[in-house]
């Protein structure tokens, strides 16, 4: 008598099982493992949701923004060309705008200006609202900068404000 394979499922009288043969009962194991395998990869897409959730939204808009477009861009030219203070400015600008590093910059640019020049002011005319649709609006208005020489230059800027829980800076140009 011939014995069977060592460690393969067998057939009828000791012959391997044919290839595509319906699995038997102690195959029920395969199942469970699949399952288990499916379970795990909707896990591992609901945690990756969540971190994708929390890295996207970490930069949001946290406290209150202004109550109007116009109110968000005269406090952040107040705290860019009066007060110069980039943590400030930063506080009144969106989430995915809000680069320390450039803001940091522009202040500093500010100060080295004031550094340079006789005395200068700054100053600008009541920003004005261009266009507001739904939960964005252009404002613009007018830096001028007055030294104590009698120099005076103007600048022209445009500013894209957002409204989400109050309005937010988020582009200048």
């Amino acid at each position: 008598m011939t014995q069977p394979p060592a460690g393969g499922p067998t057939g009828p009288a000791g012959l391997p099982a044919p290839s595509g043969a319906a699995p038997g009962p102690g195959d029920r194991r395969g199942g469970a493992r699949t399952a288990s395998l499916a379970l795990a990869v909707v896990l591992l897409l609901c945690a990756g949701g969540g971190v994708a959730a929390f890295l996207t939204l970490r930069n949001a808009e946290s406290g209150e923004g202004a109550p109007e477009p116009s109110v968000a861009v005269d406090d952040f030219l107040t705290a860019v060309y009066q007060e110069r203070d980039a943590a400030k400015a930063a506080r009144l600008v969106c989430g995915a705008a809000r680069d320390q590093d450039q803001i940091r910059g522009k202040v500093a640019e500010i100060e080295t200006y004031v550094s340079t020049h006789q005395n200068p002011r700054f100053r600008w005319n009541t920003p004005t609202v261009d266009n507001e649709t739904g939960d964005r609006a252009t404002v613009t208005t007018t830096v001028t900068v007055t030294t104590a020489d009698e120099k005076i230059t103007d600048q022209d800027l445009r500013f894209t404000v957002i409204r989400r829980s109050g309005w937010w800076v988020c582009e200048v140009s």
